[in-house]
């Protein structure tokens, strides 16, 4: 049995780089940045960096119901995801969750598929826990931890609109998230199953726009994960052919390629996997077992 975690060791080294700074004292830990900003360069380390700053800067969705969502009665954001940043940044702060959450050591930013990558290359973000998937595309960039939660992807549809099943999509427009896979898993999906449709696809910035323009009947349909869907689920909307399962998403905690904080969030959400927290805030927050 380790005498001491990894998690441990990297905190002790984000800590000493600290005090230590410059004097080379712990070998294997990078240097770290002292400006408490959260910038870092190729050297550096960002937990020593978040040390620093006291808060992990968190991108996260505002928009996905037990995922992460901006509560507008609280101007909190809470949810799943939210629960899990503030476990990451127990885990290299030291501290335990409930100080994390008490002290709001989490510092949130609303990120969408677009902007979530670009946010972590230049340091603004230390994290993003946002319905993230993991691709092997993706995985040449960033680092992602171990997947925490599986989803796969729905197509929804006013009931009022007259499409039954996948073959009616043929010349209809479909929208989707900017930057997601989402069209990909679709064509995927209508080739591998022989469904002889072409839809037109078009491209929104976020969520909320595409609902709309599902709602004025702008587009014929909102194409996501059913997580996501479900959030703008109503009496007048339905998913299409919900038996159909495909687009499989595996969601991580993506970070910066290469860093020292890699390692803590994948141990962490290992270690929450493995011990039943993240069942329990599946039932919390979904309503569903793992």
């Amino acid at each position: 049995m380790k005498d001491i975690s990894r998690r441990n060791f990297l905190q002790v080294c984000g800590l000493g780089i600290v005090a230590a700074a410059g004097t080379g004292a712990l070998a294997g830990c990078s240097g770290g940045s002292d400006d408490g900003g959260s910038g870092t360069g190729s050297g550096d380390s960002k937990i020593a960096t978040i040390k620093a700053r006291g808060k992990l800067n968190c991108g996260v969705k505002a928009d996905v119901l037990g995922y992460g969502y901006l509560n507008t009665e609280t101007n909190e954001y809470e949810g799943l995801e939210i629960d899990l940043c503030y476990q990451i940044a127990a885990a290299v702060l030291g501290v335990s969750y409930d100080e994390a959450k008490e002290k709001k050591l989490c510092e949130f930013t609303t990120v969408t598929p677009k902007t979530r990558g670009p946010l972590i290359d230049n340091d603004s973000l230390d994290i993003v826990c946002a319905t993230y998937t993991i691709t092997p595309e993706r995985e040449e960039d960033w680092d992602f931890s171990t997947s925490y939660r599986t989803d796969s992807v729905g197509i929804m549809v006013m009931k009022s609109s007259g499409i039954a099943e996948m073959a009616d999509f043929d010349g209809k427009i479909i929208g989707v998230s900017q930057g997601s896979t989402t069209k990909d898993a679709i064509l995927t999906m209508f080739e591998d199953k022989g469904i002889g449709a072409t839809p037109e696809f078009k491209e929104y910035p976020d969520y909320p726009s595409i609902n709309s323009a599902l709602e004025s009947g702008n587009i014929d349909a909102f194409a996501m994960d059913r997580s996501t869907l479900n959030t703008y689920m109503n009496d007048q909307k339905e998913l299409v052919q919900p038996d159909i399962e495909f687009g499989t998403q595996d969601y991580g905690i993506a970070s910066k390629k290469g860093s020292d904080l890699s390692d803590v969030v994948d141990e962490t959400v290992t270690e929450l996997l493995d011990n039943g927290w993240m069942d329990e805030e599946i039932t919390t927050w979904l309503g569903a077992s793992a």
